[in-house]
């Protein structure tokens, strides 16, 4: 199914009790002070939309970021947000195109069947005239049953193994971390990149907060040298912008993508990890 939905598709759907609407969004990396998406939210959100805090979602039995939390978690906080099984769920962001993907590939991941990401996010919304509502929202307890798709996610060791079989592992971190020219934004860890890895920007893919067309991603790919028919597994710093490459791939036509969601904070502290750095 295509995951990307226009805000006239949703505003159809608002008031179905079988719609759940998340506002996704991180806070922007490198901006100090850091943005308050949540205060954002209660400022200006979709009507009847929730907050959809990945943040706090996470697993933090773990001093990596943003990783994956147990279905068992997963589940319950899903119930507590109101957020039920075979519910149509639709995730966007503030601004561009940076999180909603993370919320988008968590929920698949983890389970949910009808996951889609509103395209142009809430600035889209507002262009297109629709309204929007401020305060909390606050959905009645639902009942929802994680279960891990283990296929979507990989581990170190799994990444190690597609090193040595020169399998398709695709970078989102900028270019300049890439090569290691950039340094890592969390103190304490070498920026360059796992060998035989692709460098994709993940800010390539998108244009005016918007995903490029499937057209458009599949040039981008094929540019790359990456071949959509073949696995790919994504990285980048810490999973969340990993989450933009998978749904980019997944609208170019990918059908086997796989997200390693340590990412580069699990990598390059690992000692055997060999770590290349270029011009």
């Amino acid at each position: 199914m295509n995951p990307l939905v226009t805000a006239s598709w949703l505003n159809n759907r608002l008031g179905d009790p079988g719609t759940v609407v998340l506002d996704a969004t991180l806070p922007p990396v490198g901006v100090s002070p850091p943005v308050d998406t949540r205060a954002r939210y209660v400022e200006s959100h979709i009507p009847d939309a929730i907050f959809f805090d990945i943040e706090a979602l996470s697993d933090h039995s773990t001093s990596l970021p943003h990783m994956l939390p147990t279905p068992e978690a997963f589940s319950r906080n899903m119930s507590s947000l109101g957020v039920g099984d075979q519910k149509t769920i639709v995730i966007y962001e503030q601004e561009g195109v940076f999180s909603a993907p993370r919320a988008w590939w968590m929920l698949r991941t983890l389970g949910a069947q009808q996951v889609y990401i509103l395209d142009g996010g809430l600035r889209a919304w507002i262009e297109a005239g629709l309204p929007v509502h401020s305060g909390h929202v606050q959905r009645a307890p639902a009942t929802f049953q994680a279960r891990l798709n283990h296929d979507a996610v990989k581990i170190f060791s799994d990444v190690q193994q597609m090193i040595a079989e020169h399998a398709q592992i695709l970078d989102a971190r900028s270019n300049g971390r890439f090569t290691g020219a950039a340094p890592e934004p969390r103190p304490g860890i070498s920026s360059g990149h796992m060998p035989g890895a692709i460098s994709v920007p993940f800010t390539e893919l998108a244009e005016d907060g918007r995903l490029k067309s499937a057209e458009r991603l599949r040039e981008l790919f094929t540019a790359k040298g990456v071949d959509i028919r073949e696995p790919i597994t994504t990285t980048c710093g810490s999973g969340v912008t990993a989450a933009v490459i998978a749904l980019g791939l997944e609208l170019a036509g990918a059908e086997n993508v796989s997200l390693y969601d340590g990412s580069w904070a699990e990598y390059a502290q690992r000692p055997e990890a060999v770590i290349e750095k270029s011009s």
